[in-house]
């Protein structure tokens, strides 16, 4: 069975940093590009950054570059976001996710995914 858990989420001061992970299990995750995707209360899900199987590729939405970083480690299985300078805005329920579509600054999970994780809460307030 094919299962992404995210971790890493906390209560943290605007300015400061969070790591989140992403780890696989079911599958080779190096066989897939990654996305991090977050969603606020009432707000939809939105994409935020993607990887490359390789890693030699990623993208970002706008409002997170320059302040966010996806990288991945094949050989644990495992994808990451490192986030600096975080806002109040990032507060939301972030969630990782295989094979998203990214062109740009858009990154759009792959039509028909449904392999959703529980996510990990980020909170940023002081």
């Amino acid at each position: 069975q094919v299962q992404l858990v995210e971790s890493g989420g906390g209560l943290v001061q605007p300015g400061g940093s969070l790591r989140l992970s992403c780890a696989a299990s079911g599958l080779a995750l190096s066989n897939h590009a990654v996305g991090w995707f977050r969603q606020a209360p009432g707000r939809e899900r939105e994409g935020i950054s993607c990887i490359s199987d390789s890693g030699r590729t990623t993208h970002y939405e706008g409002s997170v570059e320059g302040r966010f970083t996806i990288s991945r480690d094949n050989g644990k299985n495992m994808a990451y976001l490192q986030m600096n300078s975080l806002k109040p805005e990032d507060t939301a329920l972030y969630y990782c996710a295989t094979d998203p579509v990214c062109m740009g600054r858009r990154v759009d999970p792959r039509p028909g995914y449904n392999s959703w994780g529980q996510g990990t809460q980020v909170t940023v307030s002081s």
